[in-house]
């Protein structure tokens, strides 16, 4: 059975590179009819934070990428990794290295000096015919694994294709701190051993700790699961995504008004394709989606084009949850919506003109207060003569018996016709007068949702 996992680590926001890792992990889950494991990797004690445990799990929440089992906390599982730790240095694949940190400063400034790669030289390591010198009294090791000297580590990745490292390249790695804490690499390799996870899908930055979690996993006759590892997300100048230039945080996006669905949608557009196909729900990509079809290389955000497909989403939106969404931004802006039309009734009207939520708050304000005019659009759109004759529209309006879009369109030809002027003369003043902004839907509807008393008394006020 396929099991998948999703296991960020718990030291900042949860960024949109993980949330597509985590995209791709769950739908090959769902694709498969598997299991999806969400696992915090929360080894890093000086840097784990329970602000950050929130955000990840609020974020994967908000996009909606439900979890089949955990979240599992690595803090939880020390006794498991130590008794793991000591299987390996019982059979002879880990040992106890006394070396201090000046020791291993001297020992790389050494190599550096003699332009050698930095690395340890395996002094504590135990082999036939060495021998080792005497621990030194008051000294915490820590636990080494013993890495193969020759030979190489290759997987075919689903992803990216065969990769190999030659052993020499690769060092003692520490599995275990001096205090007898487990270290991030080896701790990913007993969950993923422990939790049947058959496919590792995960951001290219893993592909160097790939061979040492190899070597390991075979030092404890486990199976290998499959890697993939997708390559990162750059931004439209092409470089790495980051927090001081891009938006990088999925609360980033949620408070800049993006719909989950359309940033999972794009996210999944980026490294992956089907075809032309830019429009989808989750349901459709599951079916589509194959690591075979991710890309190798990295994928640049065009922002110009997420932002069309979150307009997208808008349209399509209900109403009403369009209307929950936008409820805090317009309460944080003091629009009462209660003293007017239905907000959901004036969404439809608007929301084909935006691209995210905080424009679509900002569009249906004037629905409930008239906001105050821009001294240009007053000055081009709001002369002595303007006035007065906005005054003779008011009279008209108050005339009428019917009060919808289609009785007030009704007095726009007949009235211009013996104002003598255009559409654009009647229907810009209105606007500003009534609405406070040049910049609306037909001006017939706007003034019907708005309501007759309403618009008379901004018209007369």
């Amino acid at each position: 059975m396929i099991r998948t996992r999703f296991a960020p680590s718990p030291t900042g926001f949860l960024h949109i590179g993980g949330v597509r890792t985590a995209l791709f992990s769950w739908a090959f889950a769902r694709k498969h009819g598997g299991t999806f494991v969400l696992r915090i990797e929360d080894t890093d004690l000086e840097r784990s934070t329970p602000e950050s445990v929130k955000a990840i799990l609020d974020g994967m929440h908000w996009v909606g990428l439900d979890y089949d089992e955990g979240p599992f906390y690595q803090t939880q599982r020390f006794d498991r990794y130590k008794e793991v730790i000591q299987q390996l240095v019982a059979a002879g694949h880990a040992y106890p290295c006394y070396c201090s940190k000046e020791e291993l400063e001297a020992l790389r400034a050494q190599q550096e000096a003699n332009g050698e790669k930095p690395r340890y030289d395996r002094r504590w390591r135990p082999e036939a015919g060495k021998t080792l010198p005497s621990p030194p009294a008051g000294v915490q090791p820590v636990i080494r694994f013993k890495n193969p000297l020759d030979g190489v580590v290759a997987w075919d990745d689903a992803v990216k294709g065969r990769i190999e490292f030659a052993n020499t390249e690769l060092d003692d790695l520490i599995i275990a701190r001096p205090d007898g804490s487990p270290t991030y690499n080896f701790c990913v390799v007993v969950d993923d051993w422990d939790m049947n996870i058959t496919h590792v899908i995960r951001g290219d930055d893993h592909v160097n700790n790939t061979p040492r979690q190899i070597n390991i996993l075979k030092a404890l006759n486990a199976p290998l699961p499959v890697y993939g590892h997708l390559p990162m997300i750059l931004n439209e100048d092409g470089q790495k995504m980051s927090k001081r230039r891009d938006a990088v945080s999925v609360v980033d996006y949620a408070d800049k008004g993006i719909l989950p669905e359309a940033l999972l949608n794009y996210l999944a557009r980026l490294g992956w394709g089907h075809g032309d196909d830019e429009l989808f729900d989750m349901t459709q990509f599951v079916e589509w989606f194959t690591l075979e079809a991710v890309s190798g290389s990295p994928s640049r955000f065009n922002h110009e084009k997420f932002l069309w497909l979150n307009a997208q989403y808008i349209k399509a939106a209900d109403n009403a949850r369009l209307a929950e969404l936008i409820a805090g931004r317009l309460a944080a802006a003091n629009v009462d919506t209660n003293a007017g039309p239905a907000l959901s009734d004036v969404i439809a009207l608007v929301k084909e003109r935006v691209q995210d939520l905080n424009a679509l708050a900002q569009e249906v304000d004037y629905f409930y207060a008239k906001r105050t005019p821009a001294a240009a659009d007053v000055e081009k759109h709001l002369s002595a003569d303007s006035h007065a004759r906005m005054l003779r529209f008011a009279e008209r309006l108050a005339a009428l018996d019917s009060w919808t879009a289609e009785s007030i369109h009704e007095l726009f030809k007949p009235f211009c016709a013996d104002e003598g002027i255009k559409m654009g003369q009647l229907g810009m003043p209105l606007r500003v007068l009534v609405c406070g902004t040049a910049q609306t839907p037909s001006v017939d509807a706007v003034l019907a949702l708005i309501g007759k008393d309403e618009v008379l008394r901004r018209m007369r006020g």
